[in-house]
């Protein structure tokens, strides 16, 4: 049977009323360097409501837009120029929803083979939708940066129980590391089911934290999931001559203690790749590893348990955004 020429889609029109239009659009074809991927299951990111609601303008949204930046999914077709899929290999990546990019909040997209990677098997396709953003920006902080590793190395991630951070705390651990964690009270168990020795920030100053865990000589990488101060805590708590890394570095912030140490400090800006074409076979080379992690049973996404349609969509950015969610939120687009 002849597929149909359109599919469904949800379009955001303006940042003013930021609410998803439900509509009918042409479905894509992919060019010779495309694959087009039946879409299962999109991950909704903190990135993907401040991108509807105009809070990110890093992102370079181009309107009316079909936003989600995370997919998972099936190859429906490959342009012929592409060797690395084939029809029915089960994929996943951060593919586009920013700087004109089609986004995964549709039934169908043609991307770019080199974002993609073949789904981990002992994942489902929700499970797989949650990774790309999160390990994309976990891994390029911890491994391409910092170079994580073992002899005893002690990591630090501030943020340890958000998307971000526990798989940060994950892939940490996988390579040796010895890792500490910052999160809530609530959220200790999670932690220690990760592999991390879960911190109470409530309860303990960083200056604290240091003289605990280091005996006052900070630790050897500190991981920022979170921005504004706590990047300034986690100036004052790497050790000399250490490393920081940080997915949320806007801000105005004093060098000084990171510099008195002769330490480094590392942004990451996982869009990069999307919006200016450079890096993306990488993102499918860690996407690659990623897959392996999880195929080893070292790296599993927490899910929120709730299932969210096409039709629900904004009742999901509505969870990332208030906070409610327990772990990351994913929008199943076809059973």
């Amino acid at each position: 049977m002849k597929p149909s020429p359109t599919m469904h889609a949800l379009i955001i029109d303006d940042f003013q009323t930021a609410t998803f239009r439900t509509a009918e659009i042409p479905r894509p074809e992919p060019t010779a360097n495309q694959v087009l991927v039946r879409i299962k299951a999109s991950g909704v990111n903190p990135l993907d409501s401040k991108i509807r609601t105009g809070k990110a303008p890093h992102a370079k949204p181009v309107l009316p837009a079909v936003l989600g930046t995370d997919l998972a999914g099936v190859v429906e077709a490959v342009g012929q120029n592409v060797t690395a899929f084939k029809v029915g290999d089960e994929v996943y990546g951060l593919t586009g929803g920013v700087g004109g990019l089609q986004g995964s909040l549709a039934e169908f997209a043609a991307v770019d083979p080199d974002l993609l990677a073949k789904k981990p098997t002992n994942l489902t396709m929700r499970e797989a939708a949650a990774l790309p953003l999160v390990v994309l920006t976990a891994w390029e902080g911890l491994v391409d940066r910092a170079n994580v590793g073992g002899d005893g190395q002690k990591v630090l991630v501030l943020g340890g129980s958000g998307g971000v951070g526990h798989v940060a705390v994950q892939i940490a651990k996988a390579r040796g590391a010895k890792v500490f964690a910052t999160a809530s009270a609530v959220k200790h168990d999670m932690l220690k089911h990760l592999g991390a020795v879960p911190i109470d920030y409530h309860s303990v100053s960083i200056e604290q934290i240091v003289q605990m865990y280091t005996d006052g000589h900070g630790f050897d990488l500190v991981y920022d999931t979170v921005g504004g101060s706590t990047l300034d805590d986690a100036f004052q708590a790497v050790r000399t001559y250490g490393h920081v890394v940080s997915s949320y570095g806007w801000g105005q912030h004093s060098l000084m203690p990171l510099s008195r140490k002769a330490a480094t400090y590392s942004g990451i800006f996982v869009l990069l790749p999307l919006l200016n074409g450079e890096g993306r076979t990488h993102h499918g080379e860690i996407l690659h590893q990623a897959t392996q992690l999880a195929d080893a049973g070292q790296l599993r996404p927490i899910v929120d348990p709730r299932h969210f349609t096409l039709d629900t969509a904004l009742d999901a950015h509505n969870a990332v955004e208030q906070g409610t969610s327990v772990g990351k939120i994913v929008i199943d687009i076809a059973i």
